[in-house]
């Protein structure tokens, strides 16, 4: 029985099939929490450490389970904390609802304690956007907030100030257009496919390619079985940006794997030398590795008509949901006797393997952080769930960590944010308790919101965090170095003892240091109980190097040397050993 505005509010998500909110307690939500206290038995709180924290957890429970994430800050600074990760779940169209306070209705805007009117702050950020007036107007709001969050993927919001939260609901009469019983929480999904006239002209077509190529994103997964069945008419390989990686298995012998700065060759061959492109569910932003306009003819499939076209020219869009357009369009292409495009791409692709086999297999000193990589992709359970950062973490999860069977992966896509693995770790564990779950993380992501560790040992998740460390910001220096030919600056970073933290938390802490002694050590780790971090202390030296370099690239990567880079010696000698250890 809801009593007050609060408990309208939290029924109705219960309605809507929420099981768990993330956040922290404060004396703008009191009203919301006393509800929550109260249906301990409906629904679940998980107490963050940091407001960015309970966002980036309820994005990557929306992207782990397709279901609504939640989070929920009090008014001011906990509201304005939960930013970034809200920013994440837009970017990456993550349907989550954050839930914030206000001050008192009658206080805002009079210069009063936190007085920030957070619904004017998120409105970039939101596709629904709203401050509740009353009791009254709760269950019309929070239904629409989830619905939107959930049909336009995408971040809703909606606010409350503290003192209507626990106004009872008798002291708000409904206005007499406002019926009761005209709001439900049945969530609908879009199903549906193009025209049979439209898929006949995809088929012709896509029949006039010969050197076919598709680009399989995010809005691909879960249509894996259709894609190879298309794959495999087409003579076609399937390239991949980072976040469709699952959408086929990384051995299937129909992809090139990824796209882009942390991609392969045989996917950038695979796009230099197409004539004929299917894109599927993707907006894959870096316009540079596409086809030059007029070299290729292009079919995009996408639910979102907005997107049809918006990276690369497309002659033909269809719009609907990928899985249910490749079912239809499958059956109406004939197979390509022509195999010579996806076979030179299968060729290229096993020289990558291999060359991605030498480098995590290396035995140098300092460890080369694709060790690490390679061994921990070896000891994953085959439904295991891997989350990453943003860094030349990213790199080595890319490319040396498969996603196999019903492994599944969330990272930072498109705002490739740093900080998310471990909070998206720890939503992982909480929607799929009994499976391996592990954070493959670099030190520069990991101290940012390295406090939730706390909330692993808080909860008995069991949670293995992998931290590469090599204490510096990787990415950002090389590409000062690669990228501008500037020598690096500010990139160092203070060492910290990450085993040492762990226990601190209440957890468990590895270290590892030796090539020879890492896949033993992973081994060992992964079977403990509970929180455990297995801190990898790597070459910082190593460079997440793109799968061509550029004369341009090695141009800058000399200047940024010559122009007092600190260890240029030791930089320039590491960059040689490398490259004459795989000619080789």
């Amino acid at each position: 029985m809801a009593d007050t505005a609060a408990d309208v509010l939290v029924d109705t998500l219960i309605d809507w099939g929420v099981e768990v909110i993330f956040g922290i307690p404060g004396d703008g939500i009191n009203g919301i929490m006393e509800s929550l206290r109260t249906r301990q038995d409906q629904v679940r709180f998980v107490q963050t450490r940091h407001e960015e924290a309970a966002a980036f957890m309820a994005c990557g429970y929306a992207k782990f389970t397709g279901r609504l994430g939640v989070c929920l800050a009090t008014s001011g600074p906990g509201g304005i904390h939960l930013l970034n990760g809200l920013y994440d779940a837009k970017l990456d169209g993550a349907p989550v609802l954050a839930v914030t306070g206000m001050q008192f209705h009658d206080l805002i805007s009079t210069h009063t304690q936190q007085d920030v009117e957070l619904d004017k702050l998120f409105a970039d950020v939101c596709v629904y956007n709203a401050r509740i007036m009353g009791p009254a107007h709760v269950e019309n709001v929070v239904s629409l907030a989830c619905r939107s969050a959930l049909t336009r993927h995408g971040v809703a919001h909606v606010m409350m100030p503290v003192d209507q939260q626990s106004l009872p609901v008798t002291k708000d009469v409904r206005s007499e257009r406002n019926v009761a019983g005209h709001v439900s929480g049945r969530p609908t999904r879009n199903r549906s496919i193009p025209a049979e006239a439209e898929l006949q002209r995809a088929v012709s077509l896509l029949g006039t390619g010969k050197a076919i190529a598709i680009l399989a994103g995010a809005g691909a997964i879960g249509a894996s079985a259709e894609l190879e069945m298309i794959a495999e008419r087409l003579a076609a390989p399937i390239v991949k940006p980072l976040l469709g990686k699952a959408c086929v298995a990384d051995t299937s012998p129909y992809t090139t794997g990824g796209i882009g700065l942390l991609g392969t060759k045989p996917s950038e061959d695979a796009l230099d030398g197409c004539d004929t492109l299917l894109i599927v569910g993707s907006s894959f932003p870096y316009i540079e590795f596409y086809p030059k306009p007029g070299q290729a003819r292009t079919v995009q499939i996408d639910s979102d008509a907005a997107r049809i076209g918006l990276r690369t020219p497309v002659e033909l869009g269809l719009v609907g949901d990928a899985r249910a357009t490749l079912a239809a369009l499958a059956p109406l292409l004939a197979r390509r006797d022509d195999r010579s495009f996806l076979e030179q791409a299968q060729k290229g692709m096993a020289a990558w393997r291999e060359l991605m086999h030498d480098r995590g297999t290396r035995t140098d000193s300092p460890m080369k952080p694709q060790v690490v990589a390679h061994e921990l992709n070896r000891l994953l359970d085959h439904d295991a769930i891997v989350t990453t950062d943003s860094g030349t973490i990213t790199t080595w999860f890319a490319r040396h960590i498969d996603m196999v069977g019903t492994r599944a992966f969330a990272l930072s896509g498109n705002l490739a944010t740093m900080a998310p693995g471990l909070p998206y770790a720890i939503a992982a564990a909480i929607a799929f308790p009994g499976r391996q779950v592990v954070a493959f993380v670099g030190d520069g992501g990991l101290s940012m919101l390295m406090a939730e560790l706390a909330t692993c040992v808080k909860y008995a998740l069991d949670v293995k965090v992998v931290v590469i460390k090599n204490n510096t910001l990787g990415q950002i220096k090389w590409e000062q170095m690669a990228f501008l030919g500037n020598p690096e600056f500010a990139c160092d970073l203070h060492p910290i003892d990450f085993v040492g933290v762990a226990r601190a938390c209440g957890g468990q802490g590895v270290r590892i240091d030796k090539a020879e002694d890492c896949g033993r050590a992973l081994e060992q780790a992964l079977r403990m109980p509970g929180l455990v971090v297995i801190e990898a202390e790597v070459d910082p030296l190593e460079p997440p190097m793109p799968a061509s370099t550029t004369i341009k690239q090695a141009w800058r990567m000399a200047r940024s040397l010559a122009r007092g880079t600190q260890d240029a010696g030791a930089t320039a000698a590491a960059l040689a050993k490398d490259k004459l250890h795989e000619a080789l």
